[in-house]
């Protein structure tokens, strides 16, 4: 069985950071073979642009630098279940497989907002596989930023 934890520690280390930035709590990292390639936080308030979640960085980051083909053979693991938009890009990326420690729906316990739609719903209807894996046995740490972070926040988002 394959060790997600490290890869998932590094996504949610990243949404601490983009907290601690002054952005939302969300972090991803693109893998293959063991092997980080790239790392993205959330960036909607610092960059002004409400689509900035960290998947859609990475996503757009990963679209510089590699091919669809590349980019399938990789995973995207990220701090929290991507929303329906980064789910969509994810798809179009040719990214292969998304493992994700916090789910949607433990998220919108904490923060009460966004849409409840689960990536697992968005990936399925496509005619290429994604394999989606989580949440996981970090759920708990992941939900942790969130419940330092949205109690402070909502309202102003």
């Amino acid at each position: 069985m394959e060790n997600h934890e490290p890869f998932l520690r590094e996504a949610i280390a990243l949404s601490k950071s983009s907290m601690e930035g002054g952005d939302e709590p969300f972090g991803s990292v693109l893998v293959k073979e063991g092997e980080i390639l790239l790392r993205a936080e959330n960036s909607v308030f610092t960059g002004h642009d409400m689509t900035n979640h960290a998947e859609m960085n990475l996503v757009k980051l990963a679209a510089q630098h590699y091919d669809a083909a590349f980019l399938g053979d990789c995973t995207l693991y990220t701090s929290t279940e991507p929303c329906a938009m980064c789910s969509g890009a994810i798809y179009w990326s040719g990214i292969g497989r998304m493992v994700f420690a916090c789910s949607e729906t433990r998220l919108g316990e904490i923060a009460g907002i966004g849409l409840n739609v689960p990536s697992r719903a968005v990936l399925q209807t496509g005619a290429r596989n994604v394999t989606v894996v989580g949440p996981t046995n970090l759920e708990d740490e992941a939900a942790k930023v969130h419940q330092e972070f949205w109690p402070k926040h909502l309202g102003k988002v």
